[in-house]
């Protein structure tokens, strides 16, 4: 596991649709790779090792993937932003992922067209 990264710049919010955060899922080298939990976009380039194309988690690279996340699965089904309907144990585990990026890569915008359900928790 990483440790905690303790160069983070101050957060950012600048505004991003899921449309526009799908250019930044790896596939173009010329750009950053971004991964968006409950709206939060962090900025995970420098572990292209696991967020690249083919890599294991590229499945979130590119969107808000927040439902996967807290289900803890690689489906690419699962991988949407709208985690409404998460129990409270996976609610948790899409919490402590928020909190592990949080500490260890920048935030470089915030989703702002989520579905209604995903904006209001």
């Amino acid at each position: 596991m990483q440790a905690e990264n303790s160069e983070l710049a101050p957060p950012r919010d600048d505004p991003f649709t899921l449309e526009e955060l799908k250019e930044f899922d790896g596939s173009d080298a010329k750009k950053p790779i971004y991964v968006a939990i409950k709206g939060d976009i962090f900025d995970v380039t420098k572990k292209g090792d696991m967020y690249g194309p083919g890599k294991s988690y590229n499945i979130f690279a590119g969107k808000d993937g927040s439902r996967g996340l807290g289900m803890s699965s690689l489906k690419d089904e699962d991988a949407v932003a709208d985690y409404s309907t998460l129990p409270e144990s996976e609610l948790k585990v899409l919490n402590d992922w928020h909190a592990f990026f949080s500490k260890r890569y920048n935030i470089v915008g915030r989703v702002v067209d989520l579905p209604q359900p995903a904006a209001a928790q």
